[in-house]
């Protein structure tokens, strides 16, 4: 490799920082429930290097998918590829998700709260929205069952609000215990990872909270970009920056012609 190539290769984006930073939060890891996107993306460059026994799940009822492409949807037969085994989205749901069996799962949302609650349903009022999304889909279902759940989205405004428009999916709902009081048997989210920082929920509240910052942003450039004023933890780092492998492994085997990582 020239001493080009290497320069080039080292200054990364956003957006593959925070694919890179979801892909290293699963090391590990054996059974994900992912969906397509950046997260099938940060689960495939999980499997080649933090966590080489990884098992996804998808939706529609696929265990254990290696996709010999990058699937257009959760309905894309793709997703069947070399997978061990394929059954009714029932069977998924009842036996694997209520069961227990998914260690960690990745979503995002339109909007997410300081106790990690989605909305995937509708910009708006919900009677006569601005915008109507697609709903919950699975994601209601998988987080409340989930062993625990990753969030990957950009850090705007418009998406970490100080109130939900509408509350599809569950996080730590009030904060506190409030998710053990409810009976929700998986442990809700973990870490929020965005394209310039990094949150999790480790404190007594269960409220996000600030914890590693992309090089170069401050916590002023964060704090303009969520609706409320963030926990900070007691220590803050610096992101790790991807290495050359990862971001080799990106750009020229898990997304080549740059579908999600520039689109």
């Amino acid at each position: 490799m020239t001493e080009e190539s290497r320069h080039n290769e080292s200054v990364y984006t956003p957006t593959e920082m925070m694919i890179v930073s979801a892909a290293r939060a699963l090391s590990g890891a054996r059974i994900v429930f992912v969906g397509v996107g950046l997260p099938n993306i940060a689960c495939n460059l999980a499997r080649q290097t933090v966590a080489p026994d990884l098992e996804l799940i998808y939706e529609a009822g696929v265990y254990g998918a290696q996709p010999a492409r990058l699937p257009l949807s959760i309905g894309d037969p793709t997703l069947v590829s070399g997978a061990t085994s394929v059954v009714p989205m029932a069977d998924l749901f009842g036996l694997y998700l209520q069961g227990g069996l998914v260690e960690a799962a990745l979503l995002g949302g339109a909007q997410i709260d300081r106790f990690g609650n989605l909305n995937t349903s509708v910009i708006g009022g919900y009677d006569a929205p601005k915008v109507r999304l697609p709903g919950s889909g699975g994601a209601c279902e998988i987080a409340v069952n989930a062993q625990r759940i990753l969030y990957i989205m950009s850090l705007k405004k418009r998406a970490f609000v100080e109130k939900l428009d509408f509350c599809t999916t569950p996080g730590h709902v009030n904060g506190g215990n409030e998710r053990e009081r409810l009976g929700m048997p998986g442990a809700g989210p973990q870490v929020v990872i965005t394209d310039k920082a990094i949150f999790d929920f480790a404190n007594e509240e269960h409220e996000m909270q600030l914890v590693s910052l992309s090089a170069g942003v401050t916590i002023e450039q964060v704090h303009a970009e969520m609706g409320w004023r963030v926990k900070q933890a007691e220590s803050i780092v610096e992101t790790a920056a991807p290495t050359e492998y990862e971001l080799r492994l990106l750009r020229t085997e898990l997304d080549p012609s740059g579908i999600y990582l520039h689109g």
